[in-house]
């Protein structure tokens, strides 16, 4: 199980999260909601290991770093440098082959699959450059699903595609919760989240509440956007 004790995130000065504390259940579908700046991206961050908790700490129950799948927002990465989609996608398997893993031929197979796997078949040799945003988007997913990790954080995962890559994505998303795996995704679409994702995680600068989805966001409450923020502090 991931738990969170105490965890908030500080960026020089300025407080990004709150401290939160709770767990995530294994097996369940989880979706952290909340404004623009509400601390989600920061929170997932923290639970990856690529910022430091300024409180507080992840225990990740005794997982190693390999079996936290982490899908990052597009924005954060560099789509110039000269990569081919076989070569990104080979990198999920990081963990036993090292970071040239994708290079190695044992690996083919698994590259092609996984990319059939989100309508990406017969692509591995194409630059990431020449990629729309939305065949990126499941590049990126087919990277997660050659890592094979029981715990899988996906930052704004359908953000900016266009409905039918949504729907694909979405499909591999809840079949990685039959499978009985761990998925904590940040996502906007509260619809979306009240259909799929039995638990949810309402942040605005720290927690608001956690818990079943029905009762975190009934369909009465009102809109995120609204949601009272926690007024950032400045670290002492």
């Amino acid at each position: 199980m991931l738990r969170l004790h105490d965890v908030s995130v500080e960026y020089g000065p300025h407080l990004a999260l709150a401290p939160v504390s709770g767990a995530f259940l294994p097996g369940t579908l989880t979706a952290i909601v909340g404004a623009n700046g509400a601390g989600k991206s920061s929170l997932l961050k923290a639970m990856v290991g690529l910022v430091p908790c300024a409180s507080g700490h992840v225990d990740r129950g005794g997982l190693g770093p390999a079996q936290v799948g982490y899908l990052p927002q597009q924005a954060a990465l560099d789509r110039t440098f000269p990569l081919s989609v076989g070569d990104l996608v080979g990198m999920g398997d990081w963990a036993h082959s090292g970071w040239a893993g994708a290079f190695f031929p044992r690996l083919r197979g698994r590259i092609d699959a996984a990319l059939a796997s989100v309508g990406m078949a017969g692509m591995a040799g194409r630059s990431i450059a020449a990629l729309s945003v939305g065949q990126f988007q499941r590049v990126l997913f087919a990277r997660v699903c050659l890592q094979d990790a029981p715990v899988l954080l996906l930052d704004e995962p359908f953000a900016s595609v266009d409905a039918s890559t949504t729907q694909v994505l979405l499909d591999l998303v809840l079949a990685w919760g039959r499978d009985g795996r761990t998925v904590i995704a940040v996502l906007h679409d509260l619809g979306m989240v009240r259909a799929h994702f039995s638990q949810t995680l309402l942040l605005a600068g720290g927690p608001v509440a956690w818990g079943a989805t029905a009762d975190v966001l009934p369909a009465e409450r009102m809109p995120i956007a609204a949601t009272t923020p926690v007024t950032p502090r400045s670290a002492p």
